[in-house]
Protein backbone atom coordinates (compact mmCIF):
# COMPACT_ATOMS: atom_id res chain seq x y z
CA UNK A 1 0.00 0.00 0.00
CA UNK A 2 0.97 3.62 -0.54
CA UNK A 3 0.26 6.45 1.87
CA UNK A 4 0.21 10.04 0.59
CA UNK A 5 0.26 13.20 2.71
CA UNK A 6 -0.12 16.69 1.24
CA UNK A 7 1.17 19.88 2.82
CA UNK A 8 1.88 23.50 1.93
CA UNK A 9 -1.64 24.83 1.50
CA UNK A 10 -2.78 28.10 3.02
CA UNK A 11 -4.09 31.58 2.39
CA UNK A 12 -2.52 33.67 -0.35
CA UNK A 13 -3.43 36.88 -2.15
CA UNK A 14 -4.25 36.74 -5.85
CA UNK A 15 -1.01 36.98 -7.82
CA UNK A 16 0.98 35.25 -5.11
CA UNK A 17 2.62 31.83 -4.97
CA UNK A 18 2.46 28.60 -3.00
CA UNK A 19 4.35 25.32 -3.17
CA UNK A 20 2.49 22.13 -2.32
CA UNK A 21 4.25 18.93 -1.30
CA UNK A 22 3.10 15.32 -1.34
CA UNK A 23 5.10 12.86 0.75
CA UNK A 24 4.75 9.17 -0.11
CA UNK A 25 5.53 6.09 1.95
CA UNK A 26 4.83 2.36 1.99
CA UNK A 27 5.95 1.38 -1.53
CA UNK A 28 8.60 2.23 -4.08
CA UNK A 29 7.80 5.83 -4.95
CA UNK A 30 9.65 5.82 -8.26
CA UNK A 31 7.39 3.07 -9.64
CA UNK A 32 4.30 5.31 -9.69
CA UNK A 33 2.98 8.02 -11.93
CA UNK A 34 1.76 10.94 -9.83
CA UNK A 35 -0.89 13.59 -10.21
CA UNK A 36 -2.55 16.58 -8.58
CA UNK A 37 -6.30 17.19 -8.53
CA UNK A 38 -8.34 19.93 -6.91
CA UNK A 39 -11.90 20.53 -5.82
CA UNK A 40 -13.35 24.00 -5.44
CA UNK A 41 -16.35 24.66 -3.15
CA UNK A 42 -19.51 23.31 -4.73
CA UNK A 43 -17.67 21.89 -7.75
CA UNK A 44 -16.45 18.50 -8.91
CA UNK A 45 -12.87 17.35 -8.55
CA UNK A 46 -10.75 18.29 -11.56
CA UNK A 47 -7.35 17.40 -12.95
CA UNK A 48 -4.52 19.86 -12.38
CA UNK A 49 -1.21 18.23 -13.35
CA UNK A 50 0.57 14.89 -13.66
CA UNK A 51 4.14 13.63 -13.86
CA UNK A 52 5.63 10.35 -15.05
CA UNK A 53 7.70 8.06 -12.83
CA UNK A 54 10.95 9.40 -14.28
CA UNK A 55 9.90 13.05 -14.08
CA UNK A 56 10.56 13.57 -17.79
CA UNK A 57 6.89 13.69 -18.76
CA UNK A 58 4.68 16.44 -17.33
CA UNK A 59 1.09 17.30 -18.15
CA UNK A 60 -1.12 20.24 -17.18
CA UNK A 61 -4.70 21.34 -17.34
CA UNK A 62 -5.15 24.29 -19.70
CA UNK A 63 -6.32 26.45 -16.81
CA UNK A 64 -2.95 26.22 -15.02
CA UNK A 65 -0.50 25.81 -17.90
CA UNK A 66 2.28 28.38 -17.71
CA UNK A 67 1.59 29.16 -14.05
CA UNK A 68 2.00 25.81 -12.26
CA UNK A 69 4.98 23.46 -12.32
CA UNK A 70 4.89 19.84 -11.20
CA UNK A 71 8.06 18.02 -10.15
CA UNK A 72 9.22 15.07 -8.09
CA UNK A 73 12.23 13.99 -6.07
CA UNK A 74 12.30 10.20 -6.01
CA UNK A 75 15.17 10.18 -3.53
CA UNK A 76 12.95 12.00 -1.04
CA UNK A 77 9.73 10.21 -2.05
CA UNK A 78 8.13 13.60 -2.57
CA UNK A 79 6.16 15.32 -5.32
CA UNK A 80 5.73 19.10 -5.60
CA UNK A 81 3.38 21.57 -7.21
CA UNK A 82 4.75 25.09 -7.56
CA UNK A 83 1.85 27.48 -8.06
CA UNK A 84 2.58 31.00 -9.30
CA UNK A 85 0.33 33.90 -10.30
CA UNK A 86 -2.51 32.40 -8.32
CA UNK A 87 -6.05 33.36 -9.22
CA UNK A 88 -9.24 33.29 -7.19
CA UNK A 89 -10.37 30.41 -9.42
CA UNK A 90 -7.46 28.29 -8.15
CA UNK A 91 -9.00 27.99 -4.69
CA UNK A 92 -9.99 24.60 -3.36
CA UNK A 93 -8.72 21.44 -1.73
CA UNK A 94 -5.72 19.98 -3.56
CA UNK A 95 -5.18 16.23 -3.59
CA UNK A 96 -2.17 14.22 -4.67
CA UNK A 97 -2.61 10.78 -6.19
CA UNK A 98 -0.49 7.82 -7.30
CA UNK A 99 -1.04 5.42 -10.20
CA UNK A 100 0.44 1.93 -10.51
CA UNK A 101 0.62 2.42 -14.27
CA UNK A 102 0.80 5.62 -16.29
CA UNK A 103 -0.76 6.07 -19.68
CA UNK A 104 -2.87 8.45 -21.73
CA UNK A 105 -5.64 8.57 -19.11
CA UNK A 106 -3.51 10.45 -16.58
CA UNK A 107 -6.20 13.16 -16.26
CA UNK A 108 -8.88 10.70 -15.13
CA UNK A 109 -9.26 10.30 -11.39
CA UNK A 110 -10.35 6.67 -11.75
CA UNK A 111 -6.89 5.79 -13.09
CA UNK A 112 -5.27 6.54 -9.72
CA UNK A 113 -4.96 3.91 -7.02
CA UNK A 114 -3.96 5.97 -3.97
CA UNK A 115 -5.01 9.39 -2.70
CA UNK A 116 -3.96 11.81 0.00
CA UNK A 117 -6.37 13.57 2.34
CA UNK A 118 -5.96 16.96 0.68
CA UNK A 119 -4.60 20.38 1.60
CA UNK A 120 -6.65 23.55 1.33
CA UNK A 121 -5.64 26.50 -0.82
CA UNK A 122 -7.46 29.79 -0.29
CA UNK A 123 -6.90 32.71 -2.66
CA UNK A 124 -8.18 36.14 -1.71
CA UNK A 125 -9.54 38.36 -4.48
Amino acid sequence: QVQLVESGGGLVQAGGSLRLSCAASGRTFSSYGMGWFRQAPGKEREFVAAISWSGTGTYYADSVKGRFTISRDNGKNTMYLQMNSLKFEDRGVYYCAASVSFGLRYAKSEEYDYWGQGTQVTVSS
